[in-house]
């Protein structure tokens, strides 16, 4: 009974933890599934020297009601702004031209239309049509905005709308957000 007990209390601490962690895919990895079954894709806009992309990644996404919603509506893509790889979309390829420390890559620059603040967030649904929305956002308010691009936008709602309608966005969040 002991060991029984004890393989419930793990499965169940495992699949709670596998809930809170947001399935990160690459640019290319999210073009390819989205090519098979479309969803929208949520690119996170970050660099590493960013204090609020690292607090977004220590809070906001460690949520679990986020994680779980973005698994099962978004591919989402964590995309350093300030990347060296080559990346070939659209026809057309991205690189970052810069040497030094901090130059954008054509991607990054293209996603946030040349509004470079981090962390930024691309909302890109069918057919590569997109939203840009930026700065850190607590957990109550970025789940607003995530259900927004899946069933508000889809309804034909404006954002007002949509967060007038029973999605209410706060100007502080507590910290249990």
């Amino acid at each position: 009974m002991k060991l029984f007990l004890s393989v419930l209390f793990l499965s169940v601490g495992l699949t709670s933890f596998a809930q809170e962690n947001i399935e990160w895919m690459t640019w290319n990895e999210a073009i390819e599934k989205n090519s098979v079954e479309q969803k929208v894709i949520f690119v996170d806009v970050y660099t590493h020297w960013c204090g609020w992309c690292k607090k977004m990644d220590a809070t906001t996404f460690k949520n679990a009601e986020v994680a779980e919603y973005m698994n099962k509506n978004y591919y989402a893509v964590k995309f350093n702004a300030e990347m060296k790889d080559t990346i070939n979309f659209n026809g057309q390829q991205f690189v970052n031209e810069n040497s030094g420390k901090r130059g954008a890559h054509q991607l990054a620059v293209a996603l946030l239309d040349g509004r470079m603040s981090y962390p930024s967030y691309a909302f890109i649904g069918q057919p590569f049509d997109k939203t840009v929305a930026p700065g850190y956002m607590g957990a109550k308010d970025f789940k607003c905005v995530i259900k927004y691009f899946v069933e508000g936008a889809k309804a034909g709602k404006t954002f007002e709308e949509f967060k007038t309608a029973g999605c209410a966005v706060t100007a502080v969040e507590t910290v249990e957000d």
